[in-house]
């Protein structure tokens, strides 16, 4: 026994001093990396901008913690467009080198970065950009571009744009494992791939009005950068007419294909350096840690940006969901200090949690009574987070935002049929008639599915008020744009959904012109605990994350995307007001 707590002892101490060896490293590193934060910028510097990691909406990184930026893999939205902002005023930079292939971010973002793109050459400076393979969102911001190369053996996505929705009727029926599904909207398709083995006709007019107002509106785009008509690009499009580097070029969509080393031979040639010149890059990252040092705005009144983005699940919330507990905080500090005279809430969200989502509205509706509140739509601003959003001073959204969703479901797991045919019984006992509220093992019974369906409603009905007090509109008004339907943001300012198509930065400004400021600073709410610091609080933190890509890598994204798609139903608690599918467009 001696020989046995002398070991375990040994171990433990081992643990100890491995734990403290662990800890101190990270110190060093971060005080290593602070040091060497510094950035060189020289005269006619080329600014490369790559982007290889997920973008997020907003990292919250709170500038006081030595280890924020240690485990954190992603780029905020916010920072990459303060960024873009500096250099554009930096006489050092002269141009911009866009080298992005399968840019991780979504439509509404990557429309953001490409007209922050076209602030920074109306400045006079240029843009060029290369790329071995171009999807349709890359070359969608590489479109913005003064000269835009292809690698000779590359290719190139130019096709319009689709999505796919499977549909499991019949597996449920083959499996015995079946949802029950309690739905109000015609459109509210979240539930339908239960219900049906096709496509409705209401889903599939709503997804292609949808898909064709996003398409016109990066056409459009196009058109303007690259001088070539709608009509020209649809029919390249139709033809498949710049599936490789001599179609793109014919069509007018890229303007060489060259090798990297050609492409910097090129470059040298428009910064008037020769062939054994150097060219000055500035790394993107490096130059965003000076870049955030400097401020576009500032004054003694503040302008609050409150960051909501992810699923809306009950609970605190973090980077990746809206809990109403990090959100109620944030919208009561900015309420309560005196300095901040407007807020910006910046919502990205399919929806969620209809209760979440009341709690988060009653909040906003109380900094509201003392303060303007501007609403920016980032990619998608649907169901629950329209919920929110719905009663703003005034809503701002991308043409290419994915919003409305104003409906409501609920969705309950069943296997009665498959515990007949696996031998399974349950047996149930209560005090009351209703005291077995409801099993998996049985069917639904009459009573449960009626108190589910006034749920249901009366969720409807509230969802429908809100709305209508929000946008000045009739219940009936809204009833008409509503039933769970989804909307482009160009579609949904023609509706009344939406006041202004427009930035997050426009955003901000008209936020300013309700509060009568001329000079301003900006409050970014919630500050989110970096992954070190998470990883030291539980030790699964940062390292369920390295599983979690390590998983997507090998099993692939879309596979992924199904696992995920499964997992969140789990989470679907009480009433949902949700997008109606996992909408992937590509």
């Amino acid at each position: 026994m001696k020989f046995l707590r002398n070991l375990l002892a040994a171990i433990l101490g081992t643990l100890i001093a491995f734990g403290i060896l662990f800890f101190m490293f990270f110190v060093f590193f971060a005080l290593v990396s602070s040091a060497e934060d510094g950035v060189t910028v020289e005269s006619n510097s080329v600014l490369e901008l790559s982007f290889s990691e997920p973008i997020s909406d907003y990292e919250g990184k709170d500038e006081a913690d030595p280890f924020g930026g240690l485990f954190s893999e992603g780029n905020g939205l916010d920072d990459i467009l303060h960024t873009i902002a500096i250099a554009a005023d930096d006489d050092r930079i002269k141009a911009l080198s866009l080298t992005t292939s399968f840019i991780q971010a979504g439509l509404a973002q990557t429309q953001e970065i490409r007209e922050a793109l076209e602030e920074f050459q109306l400045k006079g400076k240029a843009i060029y950009a290369y790329s071995d393979y171009f999807t349709q969102k890359d070359y969608y911001l590489a479109s913005v571009a003064d000269s835009i190369y292809l690698n000779p053996v590359g290719g190139m996505d130019f096709k319009g744009l689709a999505t796919e929705i499977l549909y499991l009727k019949e597996l449920q029926e083959k499996t015995g494992v079946k949802i029950e599904v309690i739905r109000h909207g015609k459109y509210k398709s979240a539930v339908e791939p239960y219900l049906y083995d096709a496509m409705s006709a209401e889903n599939r007019e709503q997804i292609t009005a949808l898909i064709s107002s996003i398409w016109n509106t990066m056409l459009e785009d196009i058109s303007d950068a690259r001088d070539i008509s709608v009509e020209e690009l649809n029919k390249t499009a139709d033809t498949l007419g710049a599936r490789n580097p001599k179609l793109a070029i014919a069509a007018g969509l890229i303007d060489g294909a060259a090798h990297f080393d050609e492409y910097e031979a090129m470059l040298k040639t428009k910064l008037n350096l020769t062939a054994e010149d150097d060219i000055n890059y500035v790394s993107f990252s490096e130059y965003q840690r000076e870049a955030l040092g400097k401020k576009i705005w500032s004054g003694k009144d503040k302008i609050a940006v409150i960051y909501a983005q992810g699923e809306i699940l009950y609970g605190e919330g973090g980077k990746d969901y809206i809990g109403q507990g990090i959100i109620q905080k944030a919208l009561q500090k900015a309420k309560n200090n005196d300095k901040i005279k407007a807020v910006v809430l910046r919502v990205n969200s399919p929806g969620g949690s209809a209760l979440v989502s009341d709690i988060i509205w009653r909040e906003v509706e109380l900094v509201k009574a003392v303060k303007p509140v501007v609403v920016s739509f980032g990619n998608v601003a649907a169901s629950g987070v329209y919920y929110i959003g719905a009663g703003g001073d005034k809503i701002f959204a991308e043409p290419t935002t994915v919003t409305g969703s104003i409906g409501v479901f609920g969705t309950i797991p069943n296997v009665h049929e498959l515990s007949k045919t696996i031998g399974v019984n349950a047996e149930q006992v209560g005090t009351n008639k209703n005291s077995v509220e409801y099993s998996v093992f049985e069917p639904m019974t009459d009573t449960f599915k009626k108190v589910v369906e006034e749920s249901i409603e009366d969720t409807y009905d509230v969802f429908l008020e809100r709305v209508a007090q929000g946008r000045n509109m009739t219940l009936a008004e809204v009833d008409s744009l509503a039933q769970g339907r989804v909307w482009s943001g160009t579609d949904a300012v023609q509706n009344g959904l939406v006041d202004e198509l427009g930035s997050l930065e426009d955003a901000i400004y008209a936020a300013a012109e309700l509060a009568e400021l001329d000079e301003f600073g900006i409050r970014k709410y919630p500050k989110y605990k970096s992954d070190f610091e998470r990883f030291m609080e539980d030790f699964g933190g940062a390292r369920s994350e390295w599983l979690t890509q390590y998983v997507e890598e090998e099993i692939g994204t879309e596979a992924y995307q199904v696992l995920q798609d499964l997992k969140k139903a789990k989470q679907f608690e009480g009433v949902q007001a949700r997008l109606p599918y996992s909408l992937n467009i590509k």
